[in-house]
């Protein structure tokens, strides 16, 4: 099942395709922004039954030089059968569309992304008649994005900033920049921005405090996000008025026992049953108010 990261570190590029000329100048790479942009079917399986299909396929043209492939593949962890997969795409996409392919993979940890930018050939090692060699965006190259300004001036790129660094300690900067810069913009643009972020977060702790800036510094936003914020918010309001409810019986309880054994009840141990909120310290007073011989004596050393 893909998972929520996954879908972010890829679709990020589909909602704005002149981010990749933003982030090739952290990858080495000088690419001069596109001027038009088409996105392409992804599914590149053939009659043989093996089904390949690549993340995110785009069709960049540029001022400056001719069309040419980006195919974006979003990589969690170390797979030792992605390379020739790869492989398989940029050869496959150069045949079909007869147009060069950039490859680039996106990593949200070091590991991976070393192991994912190391030149793999095919065949023997005098010949290597293929070299793939991807293009590699992760925690070691992106931006770290912590300056509200910075995150206003390009907000795709913040948002794929906290996505590539959500495991590492300065997310909780880009995070908070990144709210900052959100509180002014125009809601359809924030909209998409927020969901990116949050899917590239959904395995990561920042989750939560994101789910929080959201929820207080974003409180015009209006999505599932917000939405699963005020449930869970409901929820806990439910929640403490069932066990209010359930601390309330229970000191009626209680009192009911002590009443039907005809023992004298003080203002100050009704008082005491009634504001107790704990179901565990009531049931043990019931059980005492069977057989105390005044009223006082339920609350034994407590």
């Amino acid at each position: 099942m893909v998972s929520p990261p996954h879908e972010a570190m890829h679709r990020i590029f589909q909602h704005d395709p002149g981010l990749f000329s933003r982030v090739s100048r952290y990858l080495g790479v000088d690419m001069p922004p596109p001027v038009k942009a088409t996105a392409l079917p992804t599914d590149l399986t053939e009659t043989v039954p093996v089904e390949r299909r690549v993340d995110t396929l785009l069709r960049l043209e540029t001022a400056e030089r001719d069309a040419f492939l980006l195919a974006v593949e979003a990589q969690g962890r170390k797979h030792p059968d992605k390379p020739a997969a790869w492989a398989y795409y940029a050869a496959h996409l150069w045949t079909k569309y007869k147009l060069p392919t950039a490859l680039l993979v996106v990593c949200q940890d070091h590991a991976t992304a070393r192991w994912a930018q190391q030149p793999v050939s095919s065949g023997p090692p005098q010949m290597p008649t293929l070299t793939l060699r991807p293009l590699v965006a992760g925690p070691h190259n992106m931006p770290v994005i912590t300056d509200p300004e910075e995150a206003r001036a390009d907000l795709v790129l913040a948002s794929l900033a906290a996505i590539t660094h959500a495991a590492e300690p300065v997310i909780n900067g880009i995070l908070k920049a990144l709210s900052t810069a959100l509180r002014d913009t125009q809601e359809s643009i924030a909209d998409p921005i927020i969901e990116f972020t949050a899917q590239g977060l959904a395995r990561s702790p920042a989750k939560h405090l994101w789910r929080n800036l959201v929820a207080v510094d974003l409180s015009f936003y209006k999505s599932y996000i917000a939405e699963e914020i005020r449930d869970e918010g409901r929820e806990q309001g439910r929640e403490q008025g069932r066990e209010q409810g359930c601390a309330q019986r229970g000191a009626e309880d209680v009192l009911l026992v002590l009443e039907q054994r005809g023992l004298e009840v003080s203002e100050g141990v009704r008082g005491r049953i009634m504001e107790c909120q704990d179901p565990e310290v009531l049931r043990r007073w019931l059980a005492r108010a069977v057989s105390a011989p005044v009223a006082e004596e339920i609350f034994g050393e407590e």
